[in-house]
This record gives structure tokens, sequence and C-alpha cells, in this order.
């Protein structure tokens, strides 16, 4: 086992590396599953939507009992916290290659598989990033560790997304299955090389799951990364129809995609660079603010814009790279100085994937309406359209992003300025 974390790449390869397959998985499964059920097997899209929707909300309320329970694993070994995780990819390897092959071709046969594997599926890979998170957050250190380590994790999470976005297309997904589970045993195998993180004894009386939620400071940090989430969320839930029906450019999807991802995961040095000068807090609202700057300027773009749109994507994706390295690393600071290290790590990041996964649904539920309420329908190509799915698509996250950002200065920044005026926010 490795010794304490040191920053050199190999670390944050053995830590960072279960990222990959992670993120592989999620694309696929939020994806390309919808439509391969509809146009493998015929499921009307009405009933694939609501058995979705129910596997979704089961995985979100199931979160924060994960994050107890891989507490309960970091009170014992690494070997049997690694031990769980391999056990966890082995399920959601199976889960995985069962959800796209299964072996009922129809009827409520077919739909009682889906349901049941995407449960299995969603369950596995969720403990596996809960592990994950609180294996990273349990390593400690200060700003910028906390930074580097995130940054591995999210940005080998970015190559997996780019990976995941041409290989089922490009060799199937029978390949895409069989490349899936190399990565996840690889993933798990790096994990047991990485930095080895604190062991916490365990508690004469188990802490309550709602604990973290008396943490003050996690709920301010909560309230602005749902905010926040959201923000984020409403264009990646819009963006194809932007592409589509504002720019008018569906050939060029891959490249706009692309530039996006590649974006975020080349910037998180930048970002970590800007946490060693400004601090963590700081950092992030610069993110908000890029991201804002952004957006109102997508505003001006039209019919064939494809150089613009780019350059839209790569500032996007850049300002994405803050918001992947930066919130996990303050609250692992909120971990830290709230006195539940080595104790509650995973009860935190159980409700952070709670609001996470809220984010998403909010998004869906705040965005879709009010495009249908405003007249837009996609492939509409009349001025009032377009025009309330530009202001869905851009201006609907700025005004949310300026209110993430007034939160996080009122909340996080101006308070610890005005109580230690000259060390760094966290």
């Amino acid at each position: 086992m490795s010794a304490a974390w040191r920053g050199g790449w190999r670390q944050g390869l053995a830590y960072g590396g279960l990222g990959l397959p992670l993120a592989f998985v999620a694309l696929p499964l939020y994806v390309i599953l919808p439509n391969h059920y509809a146009a493998e097997f015929g499921i009307p899209l009405a009933t694939l939507g609501a058995l979705l929707l129910a596997a979704r909300l089961l995985d979100a309320f199931v979160d924060p009992f994960i994050g107890r329970w891989v507490d309960g694993w970091f009170t014992q070994s690494v070997r049997r916290v690694l031990g769980f995780a391999a056990a966890a990819a082995v399920v959601l390897a199976l889960g995985f290659r069962g959800l796209f092959f299964p072996p009922v071709d129809g009827g409520n046969a077919l739909l009682a598989w889906c349901f049941a594997l995407l449960a299995v599926t969603y369950l596995s890979f969720s403990v596996l990033t809960v592990l994950h998170q609180a294996w990273g957050a349990r390593l400690g250190g200060d700003e910028g560790q906390r930074a580097r380590i995130v940054s591995w994790r999210e940005g080998l999470s970015l190559v997996g997304v780019l990976v995941a976005s041409v290989l089922p297309s490009v060799a199937g997904l029978s390949v895409a299955t069989v490349v899936f589970a190399v990565l996840l045993a690889g993933g798990v195998a790096w994990l047991a090389r990485a930095p080895q993180p604190r062991i916490g004894a365990a508690a004469l009386q188990p802490p309550s799951m709602t604990e973290p939620l008396r943490t003050p400071a996690f709920r301010q940090l909560l309230l602005i990364y749902l905010v926040n989430g959201v923000a984020s969320a409403v264009p990646a839930t819009l963006v194809l129809f932007f592409i589509r029906d504002r720019l008018q450019a569906p050939s060029f999807e891959p490249l706009f995609l692309a530039s996006y991802f590649a974006a975020g995961a080349l910037s998180m040095p930048l970002w970590v660079r800007a946490v060693s000068r400004f601090g963590l807090a700081p950092a992030w609202l610069g993110g908000m603010v890029l991201a804002v700057a952004t957006f109102a300027w997508a505003t001006l773009l039209g019919a064939g814009d494809v150089t613009g749109f780019v350059i839209v994507c790569i500032a996007s994706g850049i300002a994405l790279g803050a918001d992947l390295s930066l919130p996990g690393a303050l609250l692992a600071g909120v971990i830290q100085r709230a006195g539940h290290g080595e104790r509650l790590e995973g009860g935190y990041f159980g409700w952070w994937n709670f609001a996470t996964k809220l984010n998403l649904a909010l998004a869906a539920g705040i965005a879709l309406p009010l495009l249908g309420v405003f007249g837009y329908a996609p492939g509409a190509q009349d001025a009032g359209a377009l025009r309330a799915l530009t202001i869905a698509y851009c201006l609907l996250p700025c005004a949310l992003k300026l209110l993430a950002a007034a939160l996080l200065y009122g909340l996080w920044i101006r308070p610890r300025i005005e109580s230690t005026p000259l060390k760094a926010t966290s």
C-alpha cells in the first residue's frame, strides 16, 4: 500500500483512475440506453421514461444510506474497503452488460428485467462513487492538496466521458461493455496502489445518517452547490436543442461536445494553480463569473455560428473544470473542520451525490416545461420559439449562476474574510 499523498502523477493516476470507468458507464446509462430500448425492443417512450425516472429516484434517495455503509467499511481496514469495491465493480460490470443484452426480448418480462438491472447497476455505481470520494477526502491535506486530489478524480472522469461518447458508436455496444469491465477492474486495482486513507475507529454509537446536515457550513455549501449545479445542468439538458435548432449545426455536435469536455479536463491544473494563489472559494467564484460571461455572449449566436459556439464550449468547459474540482475540495475541508474526519466522509458524500442527482432532475423539471410554456418544440424555427430556447439555454443559467455566486460570496467568502482577513478562504 502506498504512503501518504505526495502529489506525483503516479499517485494521481492510482487514485483518480477509478473515475474514468465510473464516468464511462454514466453516459451510456443516461443517453444511449433509452434510445437502445426504444429502437431495439419497441418500448414506448412514455413507459421507458417512467421506468427510468423510478430507477433514478430510487438511486438518488439511497445515496445517504450508502454513505453510512461506506463510513462503516472505513472503520475496519483498507483491505476490507477494497473488497467491497471489488464486489461492487463485479456487480456493476455484469449489470451494465445485462442491461444492453437482456435474455428476454419483449413484454413485461423485459420491463421487469430492465428495472431490476437498472436498480442494481445504479446501486453498485453509487457505492463505488461514494467510496471513491470518501477515500479521497480521507487523504486530507491543505487547500492545494485537496484540489489536486479532486482534480485527478474529476479530470480522469472527463476522459471517461470522452471515451464513452466515441467507443459505442465506433466499436459497438458489445465491445464497449467489455472495455468498460476491463477499465473498471483496472480502476479498482489502481486504487489498491493509491495513497492509503486513514482508517477511523468504530464509534460506540453509529452516527445518525442526518448528522452531516446538522453542520451549518455543510448546509451552506450544499445550498450553493445545488443552485450552481442546476445552473450547470440546464444548458447540459438543452445543448442539443440549441445546436440543432438555434445554430442549425447538428453535424458539428461531436466537435462541440469534445471541445467542452476536453477543455474541462485540461483546465484542471489551471484551477489548482488558481487555488494556490487565491484560495478555493474565490477560485470557484471566478469559475462562476466565467460561465456567466460565456453564456451571456452565447445569446448573440445564430444559425451557422460554429466557430463562435466552439469558443463557448471551450470557455464553458474551463468553467466546468472549476465546478468539478473545487466544490468537492471545499467539502473535504468542511468535514475536517467539523471534526468528522475519519468518521463521516461517506455520510457527507452520500448527501452530496443526492444533491448532484437532484440537480439533473430539477434542471429538466425547470427548463423543459418553461420551453413548452413559451412555445418552443424541437425542430421549431419561428422567431418566438428560438427566442425562448435562447433564454432558457443562455439567460436562465446566467441568472442561476449569479444567484450561486451571490450565495457563495455572502454565505461563505465574506464571513471568512471578516473573521480571518489575512487567511485564504477555504
